[in-house]
């Protein structure tokens, strides 16, 4: 039996421990897979659970450190959100439109994870299509917040936020359109970074194009960045992806020190609850202690969210054009909804939504040209009600289904990176997200801002009360 302090382990501290033969992968993996058997009924996280393929993957990666070519992730537990093609592992997508699919080949990012020595636990829920901030679907139901069992987890990488938080399995990959890394991962209290647009290739392509970004999930920054190693580069499956050539774990202690840092409490138009209002600009301050140059600013930008409605809305409604008679009545009812009101936006609009993206993006450019690093709250409020499409106050009329996540999109229209760090809980014992957001492909410095928060104010040993 493992000692229970390694469910907590993050993937450096297991690999450091294979290494010098303190731990077996094997004896790891059944134990994190016995935790899974535990509290997934009750938390709901997993869709599917791949025991045997686990094992042989842990048998794989205790050979590997046996022989001395153990590649960077042998013997590391990973999940894959359920959004994201596994070969010969069911892939359901939140869709009873898809529920019993089982693709026959991996997606890339599988294929790299694969190839680095991973322990493959299996597929994380997420809603149908990844369309919503709950991961509730019509096929497994909604993942619970382990923090308050009666809240979201979130979306749409709620299933993965919520295994990494309660300790079944210290890395998992996401995907965020919209939010759905950083969401999850501040309402479950966990690191997630939205990396820069194309630096993960993502085939197939998402049914929201060039807003999805795929991306690592961790309890510790320096696993996202092990991740990110691993899972980053260019495949001609997916023609905007690139390679940056970075080790992005090189470089993760350098500190903030010097650094000019623009703190915006509301990005000037978002309504923030107070209790995230007073833990996140208690957090920034830290940043000033650790000797970077922190000031108030706003972008002085207005509100996206028309853009992101109409791209989002109008992509949807694109995926099931031709088939919605057919289809209507398996879909979620919320997204339904969003396909059928997709039809108030024109192609004109879509057209000006396209060049107003661009305008966004390039007023966002000239700000971040004052600053190395913009910091914002990550959620505007704590973990809603699980099962809702959304935080009750934003479902009236006129609201559109992202508004409540004012902070997070933006950076999906611009494809900067963007990561949340854990920074309090409020007054319900909810975790608290504070979003780092850096320059255009500078990855390397959310990270390392990330890293030194992390050091400043460690989140590791504040875990749920799932026992």
């Amino acid at each position: 039996m493992v000692d229970e302090t390694v469910i907590y382990a993050s993937g450096t501290e297991l690999i450091e421990r294979y290494r010098k033969r303190e731990l077996s992968p094997v004896e790891v993996t059944k134990e994190i897979l016995t935790r899974i058997d535990r509290f997934n009924p009750a938390i709901n996280a997993f869709t599917t659970v791949t025991h045997d393929l686990a094992l042989e993957h842990a048998k794989r990666a205790e050979e590997a450190y046996r022989r001395g070519d153990a590649g960077p992730l042998s013997g590391v537990p990973v999940s894959i959100k359920d959004l994201t093609p596994t070969k010969g592992i069911r892939t359901a997508r939140g869709s009873l439109l898809s529920a019993d699919w089982i693709p026959e080949e991996d997606a890339p990012v599988v294929e790299r994870l694969y190839a680095a020595g991973v322990v493959m636990l299996g597929k994380t829920n997420t809603p149908e299509l990844g369309w919503k901030g709950d991961s509730g679907n019509r096929v497994f139901g909604p993942t619970y917040n382990p923090w308050h069992r009666e809240r979201t987890a979130g979306g749409s990488s709620g299933g993965a936020a919520a295994a990494v938080a309660t300790g079944m399995g210290p890395l998992a990959q996401g995907s965020d359109g919209a939010g759905s890394i950083r969401i999850p991962a501040a309402f479950c209290g966990i690191f997630g970074h939205k990396q820069s647009f194309g630096l993960v290739p993502q085939y197939p392509s998402s049914a929201v194009g060039d807003l999805s970004h795929l991306g690592p999930m961790t309890r510790t920054v320096a696993d996202a960045a092990l991740m990110l190693n691993v899972m980053s580069g260019a495949d001609a499956r997916d023609r905007l992806s690139w390679t940056s050539g970075i080790d992005y774990l090189h470089g993760l202690d350098g500190g903030v020190a010097g650094l000019r840092i623009a703190w915006s409490s509301d990005l000037g138009y978002a309504e923030v609850a107070p209790a995230v209002a007073e833990r996140t600009a208690a957090a920034v301050r830290v940043f000033a202690d650790l000797g970077a140059e922190v000031v108030s600013a706003d972008p002085g930008l207005a509100s996206p969210k028309w853009i992101i409605d109409a791209m989002w809305s109008t992509a949807m409604a694109g995926y099931f054009a031709g088939r919605l008679e057919e289809v209507g009545p398996l879909l979620d009812p919320g997204l339904l909804r969003v396909v059928q009101e997709a039809g108030r936006f024109s192609g004109a609009d879509m057209g000006r939504a396209m060049q107003e993206r661009n305008t966004y993006y390039a007023g966002m450019r000239a700000f971040m040209e004052q600053y190395d690093l913009l910091v914002t709250p990550t959620m505007p409020a704590t973990a809603f009600r699980a099962g809702d499409d959304a935080p009750e106050a934003s479902r009236r009329e006129g609201v559109a289904p992202l508004d409540w996540t004012p902070f997070t999109y933006p950076f999906n229209l611009t494809g900067q990176p963007a990561a949340t760090v854990p920074c309090g809980f409020d007054e319900e014992g909810l975790p608290v997200g504070l979003q780092i957001v850096g320059r255009w492909r500078d990855d390397s410095t959310v990270l390392r801002a990330a890293a030194a928060f992390e050091r400043a104010m460690p989140w590791r040993e504040l875990t749920p009360p799932v026992e």
